[in-house]
């Protein structure tokens, strides 16, 4: 398979994050897939390319073209796209993808998560989505979820639109014991003309 990672771009993070993106790319490699991601080369999917390419995987680039103007692209990808606007990279990413893993990260990352969330909600795919919650990370995150959960903002089903991993080994646990999941997000709709009626 081919497995799209979203992560950190930053620097400036706890070495730890750093580290376990760069076990998980050499781990994805060693179980035989591929990596597709943003093209960058620092943070976490710096990190999680160094692990692939010391792995020799495959790796695919997919950059918008005025990142070459600000010097932060992984100059070792197997491919490298390049797009016009980072939301027709994004669609790149998205369509090469079997799975995605959600590493740390932020604005970008949360971006890109709730991106893929909300289309499997849809109903336009029905890949795994692993939110890798290195070190808690993303704790506040459920809360929030949680949240617009107990104000009927969201169904306690939808949470089954992805899973959760504290480790590397939950992680391709997930990934090979996974089984599709959808649900009718406007299933509240029918339910309601039946009670109208």
């Amino acid at each position: 398979m081919n497995i799209c990672v979203f992560g950190s771009s930053s620097e400036l993070i706890d070495k730890e994050f750093l580290d376990t993106a760069e076990d998980l790319g050499k781990a994805l490699v060693k179980k035989g897939h591929g990596v597709v991601f943003g093209a960058g080369k620092y943070g976490v999917m710096g990190a999680v390319a160094r692990g692939v390419t010391a792995e020799n995987g495959r790796l695919i680039g997919v950059s918008p073209a005025f990142f070459t103007e600000l010097n932060v692209l992984y100059d070792k990808c197997t491919e490298l796209i390049f797009t016009e606007t980072m939301r027709e990279r994004k669609g790149i990413m998205e369509d090469k993808a079997d799975a995605f893993i959600i590493c740390p990260g932020s604005m970008g990352t949360f971006e890109e998560f709730f991106e893929v969330l909300t289309l499997k909600q849809l109903k336009r795919h029905t890949k795994p989505i692993i939110i890798y919650n290195v070190k808690g990370y993303y704790n506040p995150m459920f809360e929030m979820l949680e949240n617009a959960i107990n104000n009927n903002f969201m169904t306690s089903e939808s949470k089954g639109l992805y899973s959760v991993a504290n480790s590397l080994d939950e992680v391709f646990g997930q990934l090979e014991g996974y089984v599709p999941f959808s649900y009718d997000k406007y299933a509240f709709v029918s339910k309601g003309d039946e009670n109208n009626g």
